[in-house]
């Protein structure tokens, strides 16, 4: 599609991240980004909106005093132009599994732009577990960079988004080796756990853990193994709440008498 191709890029980490900026120089090889980011970090933040934010100009595009959904509303309808594709992302650290979906900041603003019926990808990066916390630099981000781009210069083409609303893509580090691309669904491991100690109750997520273990719990297929075998993870998905009709619920329905 070329420069034709209207981009909107966000992300969660905040405008001044890495993840960004890689993607900011990436995407602009495919059309013209404009860059509508938090101005500070809002990782973990879900789909929470401000609904009064400050907007200012940055050197990549403009700075928002709010969340990741306040961005895609805000780049939508205000700042534009009108995108034909929303980029949410690189994210310092993978969302994998359907658990996480609902939480992840990078992931809410693709499923924003869904409401707006603008299909959007989310991109993140595995950092393994043995270098967390870990502060990125621009180019290990190439492999989630080079995976967003070509999905953002084919995949409207492709009419992929007329099954799928947006695109969850986590990708590994760099090792030097080519990358595999393979489709894979929300794994639905959960393992989480607290400890309480003098009336402090501290959650603890273990799901992650399990990432180190060569006895991974996840099924083939699912987006945690893909990544966890060191593949570029894409999962095509559309916004919540998906419905299903189901008979034992229309029939409390029916019998229901106020």
């Amino acid at each position: 599609m070329g420069d034709s191709l209207e981009i909107l890029l966000t992300n969660d980490d905040g405008i001044d991240s890495p993840g960004i900026r890689a993607l900011y120089e990436s995407l602009q090889e495919v059309g013209n980004v404009t860059t509508v980011a938090p101005a500070t970090d809002q990782s973990a933040v879900g789909r929470a909106m401000s609904y009064e934010v400050e907007v200012e100009e940055h050197e990549i595009g403009y700075a928002i005093t709010g969340t990741p959904t306040d961005c895609v509303v805000a780049g939508l309808t205000e700042i534009g132009p009108y995108p034909d594709l929303v980029v949410s992302g690189c994210n310092n650290g993978a969302n994998l599994g359907a658990y996480v979906l609902g939480r992840s900041g990078t992931v809410s603003a693709a499923v924003e732009a869904a409401f707006f019926d603008v299909p959007s990808i989310a991109v993140s990066l595995h950092v393994p577990n043995h270098l967390w916390p870990y502060d990125t630099s621009i180019e290990e981000y190439d492999v989630a960079a080079d995976a967003a781009t070509y999905l953002a210069e084919h995949a409207l083409e492709s009419g992929m988004f007329e099954g799928a609303e947006y695109l969850n893509v986590n990708a590994p580090m760099p090792n030097g080796e080519s990358v595999p691309m393979e489709v894979t669904r929300p794994s639905h491991v959960y393992d989480m756990d607290t400890t309480n100690e003098a009336g402090v109750i501290t959650l603890h997520d273990r799901t992650w853990e399990q990432m180190s273990d060569e006895t991974l719990p996840d099924a083939e297929g699912t987006d945690r193994r893909a990544v966890f075998e060191g593949k570029v993870s894409v999962s095509p998905l559309t916004a919540p709440h998906t419905t299903h009709r189901h008979e034992s619920l229309d029939e409390l329905v029916t019998e229901y008498r106020f």
